[in-house]
């Protein structure tokens, strides 16, 4: 089976007609009717009912003419990224969590556009579960998040760039605010802003992990779909929230955030791809992250 036996049966499935798919395909009616039972007999069904007149698709037809069109679309799409990387061109999507890739982000992005500068890199800011779905969609080429649950990268790989110190974040008016550091139990007592489980399972994860020690049941008073709410949350003295050292780039004054006595495991950030499908874009702007983050060790 080839991509113009496929151009052949959506021409005609479109057409309902031999006679003006032909004209449309700019090939014979004799050819174009012979490609077509070839492409039956290869697939062993019957794609088409034909009449003197007209055609029309049998019920396996129109499945197969839903597919196939986008198998064409996918063929397509392949050919303009390839081109576009050829003349050094093209774009790249990637994702991203605003909180944990403050500190090697913007370096990593003057980094690439001064090796590829005709790539115009777009920013997408998803949850993790979002990110991960627009991999295995083929919407985004690479993406930065703490690493993920295990379970949830399969057809992805993950490759570790950094590691955040786990600390609280509280109001700046907060009781513990005035203190250099927190232990877990004064933390347990306290409401816990969180980032919602659907979103960011692997911040549970971490909730989860760091307080280990102490097996207190922590009270979750708030979840939270986005860093912005989370930091209004907490500014607003709803409770406080385990975060990553590198929310100070996103709160800047609004929070303080105190580091752990001792100190738990930190958040392993890193890169996801997919296993089918890497572009040469994409490698290049993990190669620049990577770069960045080992000066920021």
């Amino acid at each position: 089976m080839e991509l113009r036996h496929l151009r052949y049966f959506i021409g005609v499935a479109e057409e309902e007609n031999v006679s003006r798919a032909a004209l449309k395909l700019h090939v014979s009616q004799p050819a174009l009717s012979r490609q077509i039972r070839d492409l039956e007999e290869e697939l062993g069904f019957q794609l088409l009912e034909r009449s003197a007149k007209s055609v029309r698709l049998t019920e396996a037809g129109r499945t197969f003419l839903v597919e196939a069109r986008a198998v064409l679309q996918r063929a397509e799409d392949a050919v303009k990224a390839a081109r576009a990387v050829a003349t050094g061109g093209g774009e790249l999507h990637v994702g991203y969590a605003p909180s944990l890739t403050a500190r090697i982000l913007p370096a990593t992005l003057r980094a690439f556009q001064a090796e590829l500068p005709g790539v115009r890199v777009k920013l997408h800011d998803l949850s993790t579960e979002e990110m991960l779905a627009g991999l295995r969609e083929g919407k985004l080429q690479i993406a930065f998040v703490a690493r993920p649950i295990a379970s949830t990268l399969r057809g992805l790989r993950f490759e570790e760039l950094l590691r955040d110190p786990v600390c609280v974040a509280v109001a700046p008016k907060h009781p513990l605010a005035r203190q250099q550091t927190v232990t877990l139990a004064e933390i347990a007592g306290e409401p816990i802003i969180a980032f919602s489980r659907k979103d960011y399972p692997e911040a549970h994860e971490l909730l989860a992990a760091t307080f280990a020690p102490i097996k207190t049941k922590l009270r979750i008073a708030e979840e939270h779909d986005g860093v912005s709410s989370l930091i209004a949350a907490v500014e607003a003295g709803s409770g406080v929230a385990v975060v990553t050292q590198s929310l100070t780039c996103t709160s800047g004054l609004r929070l303080q955030l105190i580091p752990f006595k001792p100190a738990p495991a930190p958040l392993i950030v890193g890169a996801v791809w997919s296993k089918d499908v890497s572009t040469a874009p994409a490698e290049r702007f993990l190669k620049c992250a990577k770069e960045v983050a080992s000066k920021k060790d």
